[in-house]
């Protein structure tokens, strides 16, 4: 693998805003931790934003032996997230990369704590003060097939935690049946994020956590770990239904 001084990071950068990394890729290898680390780093140096999916993958993490997977990822992230502005996790990331729990909740009870996952958005910022903003998936796994879908977005600025889908004032998770594929659904929701929050009419805080999930919702219905739907059907489930029945 190359290492990350190898990289001409100037022509990288060059005209770019925004850089997205993950927990994948410094799992690969103590090298490819090396470059993510790197990349990041000088990212901040030249002004970019920096988002990160922690994605923690525990058969990944084996490159130093004497440390579990766990161990391997906290120590090796702690290098990595005093670069990152936005933190996109679930409640299993969260805890397996930095510690952090969202008190007793079970994501396979069928029913979330959700004022506990504020808690966790204010820990990961206690403990890396650079960060401007946190999303949190919160997925209630009723069965294989049937999923209760949503997130949180909090905000530094505001202080403020914004959660979506909501109906009348509450949060009612997308009720999605009969799952078609549900591998990419995280990536989808981190990719729409992104998208909105570079998106000048969807950057405000509660328009782009809407905007995420409904994109990530609609990925379940499709095969495969990419998501094909149009802008526009994102937008129409943003303005429609929260009962997660996509019309096609």
């Amino acid at each position: 693998m190359t290492k990350g001084e190898d990289y001409d990071w100037n022509k990288i950068f060059d005209g770019s805003s925004w850089l997205h990394t993950t927990g994948i890729t410094p799992a690969l290898s103590e090298v490819s931790a090396n470059a993510a680390e790197v990349a990041v780093r000088t990212a901040k140096e030249k002004g970019l934003t920096v988002s990160c999916d922690l994605n923690f993958r525990k058969k990944l993490w084996q490159w130093q032996s004497g440390l579990s997977a766990n161990e391997l990822a906290q120590k090796t992230m702690q290098a990595i997230m005093p670069y990152v502005d936005v933190v996109i996790a679930n409640e299993e990331d969260a805890h397996d990369v930095l510690g952090i729990s969202a008190g007793d909740t079970d994501v396979e009870s069928g029913q979330l704590d959700i004022d506990k996952y504020t808690d966790v958005a204010k820990e990961i910022i206690c403990q890396f003060p650079n960060v401007k903003k946190v999303a949190i998936t919160l997925r209630e796994s009723l069965s294989a097939s049937h999923n209760n879908w949503g997130a949180m977005l909090y905000d530094t600025e505001t202080e403020y935690s914004h959660f979506a889908p909501m109906v009348d004032g509450e949060y009612q998770p997308y009720e999605i049946k009969n799952i078609v594929d549900r591998v990419g659904g995280g990536d989808s929701f981190g990719a729409a994020l992104v998208f909105a929050l570079n998106t000048p009419e969807l950057a405000e805080t509660e328009n782009a956590i809407r905007f995420a999930v409904a994109s990530s919702c609609l990925c379940h219905s499709i095969n495969g770990d990419f998501n094909y739907v149009s802008r526009s059907e994102v937008e129409s489930l943003m303005g429609g239904s929260a009962s997660g029945r996509v019309v096609r």
